[in-house]
């Protein structure tokens, strides 16, 4: 029981935390030793006991999960993270390694994979896809022809959020909703794309957003 590796759980669904942690606990080398539902809290409660192993959601009550993991990967830089996620492999998981985790599954695929990637990125390896390998090693092997032109280049982690979200055909208000932000601040999200992208109304970002989305199918 001593050599049980120790899983904090990042998530701000409850469902969700009980049943991951019930999955984990079930196996005879790991177990749950805290959860959160926030960037904030996360970062207060790992303070006093580093666990051996961080899973973290990218969308969470008050900040994006990248944000934590770019945080945990200063401070705590011998921490290995897994990302467990609803948000699409290929529209996540080059930002989630860039940003400093080792693993990502979709929550779709996570029964009968987690505790595979658990050990896996406990054991200090990188867990992805085979699909995504494929597609990360044919990016490399393009070269750096294209680079820019695409949203994932061009936007911020949090804008790239937002813009997949509007593309998905959400409201600014679903999406501060989703997000747990104010509609104002979706807003100013929605100014900034725009400006990036060169785009001039809303619905020239909202058909860009569509058919980026398509394009991901």
């Amino acid at each position: 029981m001593q050599n049980r590796k120790k899983i904090f759980i990042v998530d701000d669904h409850p469902v969700f935390r009980k049943g991951l942690a019930q999955l984990i606990d079930e196996e005879a080398d790991l177990r749950v030793t805290g959860e959160a539902e926030s960037v904030t809290q996360a970062i207060r409660l790992i303070q006093t006991e580093v666990p051996d192993l961080m899973i973290v959601d990218l969308t969470l009550k008050d900040k994006s999960g990248l944000e934590l993991i770019e945080y945990l990967k200063e401070h705590f830089p011998k921490l290995p993270v897994l990302v467990i996620s609803m948000h699409d492999e290929s529209l996540y998981a080059e930002r989630v390694l860039r940003a400093g985790a080792l693993g990502y599954i979709t929550k779709q695929e996570m029964t009968g994979n987690v505790v595979s990637a658990i050990h896996q990125v406990i054991a200090g390896k990188r867990y992805i896809s085979s699909d995504m390998v494929d597609a990360l090693l044919g990016k490399m092997m393009a070269g750096p022809k294209g680079e820019g032109k695409s949203p994932i280049e061009i936007l911020s982690n949090r804008e790239l959020e937002v813009f997949q979200l509007i593309g998905q055909g959400f409201s600014r208000g679903e999406i501060a909703d989703l997000l747990h932000l104010s509609v104002k601040t979706i807003g100013t999200y929605r100014e900034n794309i725009k400006r990036k992208m060169n785009l001039k109304t809303a619905t020239e970002l909202m058909k860009h957003a569509v058919t980026w989305i398509q394009a991901q199918a």
